[in-house]
């Protein structure tokens, strides 16, 4: 197992396996979406043991412990030496409730959408992924 005392937060995040990417995960560092002792920080904050991470993917935010920092990707068998998942459960009924729920019903044989019917498609799935 890889062993390191700090790490990265942006690579921290991908090698949990909470983003597909680093770009993702430093991405979702300059938008704020991570956040850690109440404070939005950038991809290049360090990460040591026991501290809380807050990471806002919405509708949920999760929650996590760092138990160990790493900088490779490990396999997703081995996350949980790594990085305990508090999250609520209450986060996680969002999460379940947004990915049951239809955003839209179109009528059967009605054909595909005209140019202003998809915008207006778009516009419902941008507003529903904001909740």
């Amino acid at each position: 197992m890889p062993e390191s005392s700090s790490s990265r937060i942006d690579k921290f995040l991908w090698a949990i396996r909470v983003y597909k990417t680093r770009s993702i995960a430093a991405d979702a560092c300059k938008k704020g979406k991570i956040i850690i002792n109440n404070i939005q920080v950038k991809p290049s904050r360090i990460v040591s043991k026991n501290e809380i991470i807050h990471v806002k993917k919405l509708p949920a935010i999760f929650t996590y412990r760092v138990i160990e920092p790493i900088e490779k990707r490990v396999s997703a068998k081995l996350v949980d030496l790594f990085a305990d998942d508090i999250t609520p459960k209450e986060e996680k009924v969002k999460l379940d409730i947004k990915q049951s729920g239809v955003i839209g019903y179109r009528d059967k044989g009605t054909g595909r959408p005209t140019k202003k019917e998809r915008r207006v498609i778009d516009k419902l799935r941008e507003d529903s992924n904001d909740l």
